[in-house]
């Protein structure tokens, strides 16, 4: 049994995303969701409440057994990269990008 869950378009850098990801990549749903709880990453809390999502997927349409869950594959992607103008002096001006990301998670029973 395995279940999904994606989010798109996250108001976060993929690279700040990824750093949080990284750490629980195949660990027990239990222990992803306490070190998530106590991270202070702003993207901590993005990713806890998609692993949610995908536990109750699981729980719900798959009939799995959340005690047996693990997370199988976390993959973050970069999204849509807003541009936007400031200005700066003399007339001139700089493009600042405002980057998204795609969190795409996946469990699986063991």
């Amino acid at each position: 049994m395995q279940s999904t869950a994606k989010l798109r378009a996250v108001r976060i850098s993929a690279q700040k995303t990824r750093l949080v990801a990284d750490q629980i990549r195949g660990k027990h749903v239990e222990d992803a969701i306490k070190f998530l709880a106590f991270s202070n990453k702003k993207a901590a809390s993005i990713i806890l409440k998609l692993l949610n999502a995908a536990i109750a997927n699981a729980e719900n349409n798959e009939g799995a057994d959340i005690d047996e869950l693990y997370v199988a594959e976390i993959q973050i992607g970069e999204g849509i990269t807003m541009k936007r103008f400031a200005a700066r002096a003399k007339g001139r001006g700089n493009r600042i990008f405002k980057r998204t990301s795609n969190l795409f998670i996946r469990v699986q029973e063991r």
